[in-house]
């Protein structure tokens, strides 16, 4: 397989990401966490309770693609860190949403007034 077939077969996969798991991806953007962390930041985006039964094979799954690492931080603890290819699906499915949503000058304002805010 090609380089360019590799990038295109990697972009697809993430496309396919729930709802769900490009939220986790977004959340490890920030920095890593261990999985009680990024079920808090979930649990405050959902605004209810996201069980242990959803988080861990979503976690495990996207671990599978290569989109995050997991790494032991003691014998009960696990960190997740976003992958580079995993930061590259963040970033796609941003522009991907940043293309449907500005449409015109005044949405593209509003988006930068939104990027401002958040520093």
């Amino acid at each position: 397989m090609s380089e360019a077939q590799s990038i295109t077969d990697d972009a697809r996969t993430a496309r396919d990401l729930t709802a769900f798991q490009n939220n986790i991806l977004t959340i490890l953007s920030t920095e890593p966490m261990y999985g009680l962390a990024i079920k808090r930041e979930l649990e405050d985006y959902y605004d209810t309770e996201v069980n242990h039964g959803r988080l861990y094979p979503n976690l495990d799954e996207l671990v599978d693609l290569g989109l995050i690492e997991k790494s032991e931080l003691d014998k009960r603890t696990n960190q997740y860190e976003l992958t580079d290819e995993g930061l590259e699906a963040v970033l796609d499915q941003l522009e991907w949403t940043l293309s449907k949503v500005v449409t015109d000058a005044d949405r593209a304002d509003q988006v930068r007034s939104l990027i401002d805010d958040s520093y």
